[in-house]
């Protein structure tokens, strides 16, 4: 088979979305909603799809049920599944207005993924690879990303809103040894902590070796300590949102085939914002992703 261009690892969701919201529903009330989806979700899953529908070959290893598996075998991206017959899959229900998101999560056959990425992990062979989970051993890791890199592989984590990570063994060390880190303005500067933006963008140009920060509705912003000197910025396209479900994975997605085609850094980040701005004109993180001839 041809060597795969993205690897994307970590967790997946069966998202059940209530979208188009009036507002968020208070203590005991109902709201109700025209607008439902049940689809494929997490990072490893939407960063997958949407390189894959810009023509990246891709694969995941996840924990995915049977519909998730056969659903991404149609976007043609090589499935490896760690879950087992028996095991429950994951499972998020998103409620969603047209500015604000919550969640409530089944964690399912997660709680035992990261034990099994490794081996599984080992056995593939890709340009990229690209991590989307909160371990719980950042040591270990930082080792996994250290050999990767001796094969010339480039390597990028999103680890998400996941405070707990800053007291994993190795934080540091696996922020230090990735390629790439990508984050939202929140996120930023919380592993930072730091909170005001010049103080959190100081703290990840001297912490790793290049940071994309995903702003939403303001765009993105690519920096990088030295030698590379880095500090990019580019502005989101306007649209008419219905569900920022799995927008910041979509833009992951889209910024990493910029960044395999060997683009510019204003390049990568309009791509992204691209890509991520279209992944909000349907409910989920998947159905609306564009295909490479719809790419400005």
């Amino acid at each position: 088979m041809p060597r795969l261009e993205l690897l994307t690892v970590g967790e997946a969701f069966q998202d059940l979305i209530f979208a188009g919201l009036p507002h968020m529903p208070r203590s005991g009330e109902e709201v109700r909603t025209a607008r439902f989806v049940s689809t494929i979700g997490g990072g490893a899953v939407i960063t997958a799809a949407a390189g894959a529908r810009l023509g990246l070959r891709t694969a995941v290893i996840s924990g995915l049920s049977r519909d998730a598996s056969r659903a991404l075998r149609r976007e043609r991206i090589r499935v490896v599944n760690v879950k087992r017959p028996a095991e429950a899959h994951a499972v998020t229900v998103s409620m969603s207005t047209t500015s604000d998101r919550s969640f409530v999560t089944f964690n399912g056959m997660n709680d035992r993924l990261e034990s099994r990425l490794p081996a599984a992990l080992a056995r593939q062979r890709a340009a990229h690879v690209h991590f989307a989970f909160a371990p719980a051993r950042c040591d270990r890791w930082a080792r996994i990303v250290g050999r990767l890199r001796a094969r010339g592989v480039t390597t990028s984590w999103d680890f998400g809103w996941n405070p707990s990570v800053l007291a994993s063994a190795g934080f540091g060390g696996l922020v230090a040894g990735v390629d790439f880190v990508f984050v939202n303005e929140a996120e930023a500067s919380m592993y930072a902590g730091a909170r005001r933006r010049a103080a959190a963008v100081a703290y990840w140009r001297r912490s790793a070796r290049n940071t994309v920060i995903k702003l939403g509705s303001h765009g993105s912003r690519w920096v990088a300590g030295e030698p590379a000197g880095i500090d990019v910025t580019a502005p989101a396209p306007r649209v008419r949102a219905v569900d920022t479900t799995g927008a910041g994975d979509a833009f992951n997605g889209g910024f990493l085939f910029g960044l395999l085609a060997g683009r510019s850094p204003r390049d990568c980040l309009r791509l992204g914002n691209f890509v991520g701005a279209r992944s909000t004109l349907a409910a989920g993180g998947v159905a609306a992703l564009p295909r490479r001839n719809e790419l400005p």
